[in-house]
């Protein structure tokens, strides 16, 4: 199985070999993936970084061998512009990885090719809040399967929250819930804490992230701020419920303030 470096910006994942299937993640540049199989124009692979498996259209399938960089990445905790050596413009999403990052020099390299940035890398982990870090995302398009800051979903928002954190999250809301350490009451949780919402089948189907108490950053619409309660999620935009709260989770994570 080849192993390899995702050398765009970012790439859909697929569940099934074609573009009329819908998009449950993509893969941020710098992450490593494997390839198990092979379809007509398609690939199926997995995202070493959460395991997430989907179909990867070839014509997207840029990369680079991971054996030539078998450093450990930088995660780039910001949207960050670099340029190649041919003045060609690369613009990479928050959680993207570098690779051999030159801090004298502002640049990284990755196989043969040297990105310089024209502001200064900041890398993860991020001098600030998991709470701080989430309202950064504010206003943020909603997206199915998306993970970046020009679009995402619920579980996007908080994977890619975390991994600025360096914590690895599953892709998924009903998988995140499964980790962490329960809290039994809202009165009890904290800043960060991940709160979990069901639908009417009792299945986990969405996740926010508390901020003060009371209110709760969520990827609904776009990445936004509500009041929470024992109830769930209160819009007072609309005067009403839209998310019934199911459980929380605390997941140790230690923030640099």
């Amino acid at each position: 199985m080849d192993k390899l470096i995702c050398a765009n910006i970012f790439v859909p994942l697929r569940t099934g070999p074609s573009h009329k299937s819908e998009q449950g993640s993509q893969i941020l540049f710098g992450e490593k993936y494997t390839v198990l199989d092979r379809s007509v124009n398609w690939i199926w692979i997995r995202n070493e970084f959460d395991g997430y498996e989907g179909w990867l259209d070839d014509d997207h399938h840029l990369y680079y061998e991971s054996g030539q960089d078998d450093s450990s990445p930088g995660i780039l905790a910001s949207r960050t512009e670099f340029t190649d050596g041919h003045g060609h413009a690369l613009v990479l999403e928050a959680g993207s990885e570098i690779y051999n990052f030159n801090r004298k020099e502002n640049s990284f390299t990755i196989g043969k090719s040297t990105f310089i940035a024209s502001d200064k890398v900041i890398l993860c982990p991020v001098n600030e809040t998991v709470s701080q870090t989430a309202i950064k995302f504010r206003n943020c398009p909603y997206l199915w399967g998306g993970r970046t800051s020009g679009g995402m979903d619920c579980s996007g928002l908080t994977q890619l929250v975390y991994k600025l954190h360096g914590y690895t999250l599953s892709r998924n809301s009903f998988k995140q819930a499964e980790i962490g350490e329960t809290v039994s009451f809202l009165e009890e949780a904290r800043a960060g804490d991940l709160l979990f919402f069901d639908n009417e089948r009792g299945s986990i189907t969405h996740v926010g992230l508390l901020l003060d108490k009371g209110y709760v950053i969520h990827c609904s619409g776009k990445v936004r701020i509500d009041r929470i309660d024992h109830q769930g999620i209160y819009v007072e935009s609309s005067n009403r419920y839209t998310h019934r709260l199911r459980t929380i989770k605390r997941i140790e994570v230690r923030d640099k303030l």
